[in-house]
């Protein structure tokens, strides 16, 4: 009787009860500063992300490099401990053809990279980048580079001539300022500031948005607008991790990623006018490179991507012929 009984209000508790459902995770890491536009983005994303997917999805969302560089990022990307990341200057370490985003002076304006984005990334590049493991879901505003250091004005390239420049871990952007007669020293971010502080290095190259996000003018003299090199940021899962993704969650992701890069691309162009101004009055002093001379001291960074990428001139033709009038 009293075994009857409790199966009986087993059973009740049962019918009365939700059915709980283990909630899935998807961990998103960002190696930048939160308040860098890069990190704003990931946060907007992250946010209208775990709106979409409800509370069957916890999107668990880590900025400034808590979960590693973007060596470390890509890594954790290809075991399985996390589903997105935003990857970076890295990129062209691990796949060659974006390489094409460390040409200097290549894009012209955000209306030219969204050109390229269609034409070229979301074709050519995501394609090989598949090949390598990596699934590209969305191209992000990172903002076209400036060079910032605490020795003196740069106008020219003989101006950076001995200077210590910390770049990304790319060995294209090392290329370029070795190029212009500086001393690259690769390093992640998260290093820099301190290696500022200390005189470790003299400058360094990055957006506005970074730049003033990490405060970097907090510890650099000089700002020389130079435009030398928009890179994107881009939304990456792993091939192996995507294709484990329901077919809803990969549509979700997709469509917010789009939104969160037409309002990085509007933010970044906004930004660029803005920080400018308050950078000034942080006490930098600002001043705008010569152009054309950079322009004629990069032609050996081009015929290095020709000579070492497959199609590397193919692809720098399709790129520029993409900038409209």
């Amino acid at each position: 009787m009293l075994k009857h009984l409790i199966t009986g209000m087993t059973l009740l508790l049962s019918l009365c009860s939700p059915v709980s459902q283990a909630v899935e995770k998807i961990i998103f890491a960002n190696g930048g500063t939160a308040d860098s536009l890069q990190g704003q983005t990931a946060r907007r994303f992250s946010e209208q992300l775990q709106a979409r997917l409800g509370d069957q999805y916890q999107v668990e969302y880590y900025s400034d490099g808590k979960l590693g560089d973007e060596q470390d990022l890509l890594d954790k990307l290809r075991d399985g401990q996390i589903q997105l990341a935003t990857i970076s200057s890295i990129m062209s370490a691990k796949v060659p053809e974006f390489a094409l985003f460390d040409m200097p002076f290549l894009v012209r304006d955000r209306q030219h990279l969204q050109r390229i984005d269609d034409a070229i990334v979301m074709t050519d590049l995501a394609a090989a980048a598949s090949r390598h493991g990596l699934h590209i879901i969305s191209t992000w505003e990172n903002g076209f580079r400036q060079i910032s250091n605490n020795s003196r004005p740069i106008h020219s390239p003989d101006d950076l001539k001995g200077l210590r420049i910390r770049t990304p871990q790319s060995e294209w952007r090392s290329l370029m300022f070795t190029t212009w007669g500086a001393r690259p020293v690769p390093m992640p971010f998260s290093h820099l500031f301190v290696a500022l502080q200390t005189g470790e290095v003299d400058g360094e190259e990055n957006p506005l948005s970074n730049i003033n996000g990490a405060r970097l003018q907090d510890v650099q003299k000089f700002l020389s607008i130079s435009n030398h090199v928009y890179y994107p940021i881009w939304l990456t899962a792993s091939d192996s991790g995507w294709q484990q993704l329901p077919a809803a969650v990969q549509t979700a992701i997709t469509e917010v990623a789009q939104d969160a890069q037409h309002w990085s691309l509007a933010e970044g162009e906004r930004l660029d006018r803005s920080l400018l101004e308050s950078l000034g009055k942080s006490g930098v002093q600002i001043n705008t490179v010569d152009r054309i001379t950079f322009i004629a001291a990069s032609r050996p960074v081009y015929a290095q991507f020709a000579r070492q990428v497959k199609g590397g001139d193919a692809l720098i033709e399709r790129a520029m012929g993409l900038a409209g009038h």
